[in-house]
Parts: structure tokens; sequence; C-alpha cells
């Protein structure tokens, strides 16, 4: 059984989640420059057995697509070139960024600590596969 690779994209970081094999799992594996993301992808999908992508929807409060969507379209057309086999998912992001911040404070992050925006995004891509694998 292969596993579940998340994506919390942003234009500038993507933060990076991966599940266990079970699919029960979900583990922050690492925020990188969204320029290196398909490289990344072309070397972990296949290594780590993906057999699913899922990538956050951002969407504004009223349930309007972001500005950002169109750039996860035109990732997601490239992305299903490259290997399609592995299904694309979509999950609604909204408030994972704040989530992940309360979440970073519950665990006892000193403020410096909360600042660094790629752990933000790492945590966020962690809470769309937890939303996605549950």
């Amino acid at each position: 059984m292969g596993k579940v690779l998340a994506l919390d994209f942003g234009i500038k970081r993507t933060g990076i989640a991966i599940s266990d094999e079970m699919k029960m799992i979900a583990s922050g594996l690492k925020t990188l420059d969204t320029r290196e993301l398909m490289a990344f992808l072309k070397d972990q999908i296949p290594k780590e057995n993906i057999d699913t992508l899922v990538v956050g929807e951002p969407k504004h409060v009223d349930g309007q697509a972001m500005k950002l969507e169109t750039n996860i379209k035109y990732f997601i057309e490239d992305f299903q070139e490259l290997f399609p086999k592995v299904k694309v998912e979509r999950m609604d992001e909204r408030f994972t960024s704040k989530m992940a911040f309360q979440t970073m404070i519950d665990s006892g992050l000193k403020k410096k600590q909360r600042q660094n925006k790629a752990l933000i995004d790492e945590v966020s891509a962690t809470i769309i596969l937890q939303n996605y694998l549950y």
C-alpha cells in the first residue's frame, strides 16, 4: 500500500507532510522553496511509494477561491503529466495556518520558533493531511 503526501502550496514556500503506509499517521516532512517542489516530488514519489497527493484548496471565509488557486491548478496539471498514476485529491485548507500556529503554542514552542513561517507551512500541511486521512 502506498503513502499519501500533502502540500500546503504557496507562491514562495510549500509545506509538505507524509503519511505512514497504513495511512493512519500524518507527519510533517519539510518546507521548501516552491521552485524546488517538482524536483523534490520527482525524487520522493517513487522513493516513498506515494499513491495519493493531497493539495490544499485555499478559500476565503465565504468559500470563494483565492487567487493562488490559479497557480495550484497549473501545478496540478504539470504534476499529473509527470505522475498520471498518482491520485490527486483536494482538501479545504481554510484556517489551517491559524490552527498550525495554535498547535505550535500548545506544544510549547517559544515565540521565536513560532515566527518561523516555514514551520507553520509544514504544520499546516500536516493538518491538511490529518483532515484527509480522517
